[in-house]
C-alpha cells in the first residue's frame, strides 16, 4: 500500500451523506487517507464515500480539499524480490 495526494475530481465514488463529518471535515480536513484502487486514468474509491462528499460538498471554500490523501490498495510497484530483503537465494 502507498500513501500519495490526488486531485479528487479523479476518484469515483458514491455520493452519501457526511452527516457530521461535514463540519470536521470544514476545520480539520481529512484526517484519514481515502482507500482507492488505482485504475486506467482514475482511482476507485473503496473505503471513504463520506468522506470524498463532504470534500467535494467544501472544495470551493476551501481549496486544500481539491487535492485527497489517499493510500493506494493495489498498487505493487515498490514491491518485488528486494521487498523480502536480500534477494539472493542461500539454501
Amino acid at each position: 500500500m502507498i500513501n500519495t495526494i490526488v486531485p479528487l475530481d479523479e476518484i469515483r465514488f458514491e455520493e452519501k451523506d457526511p452527516g457530521e463529518l461535514l463540519e470536521s471535515i470544514r476545520k480539520r480536513g481529512i484526517a484519514i487517507p481515502v482507500q482507492v484502487n488505482k485504475k486506467d486514468g482514475y482511482y476507485e474509491c473503496v473505503d471513504g464515500h463520506k468522506r470524498l462528499t463532504a470534500a467535494k460538498m467544501l472544495a470551493e471554500e476551501k481549496e486544500s480539499l481539491r487535492r485527497i490523501p489517499v493510500m493506494l490498495l493495489n498498487d505493487y510497484s515498490k514491491a518485488g524480490s528486494g521487498f523480502w530483503g536480500n534477494t539472493q537465494n542461500r539454501h
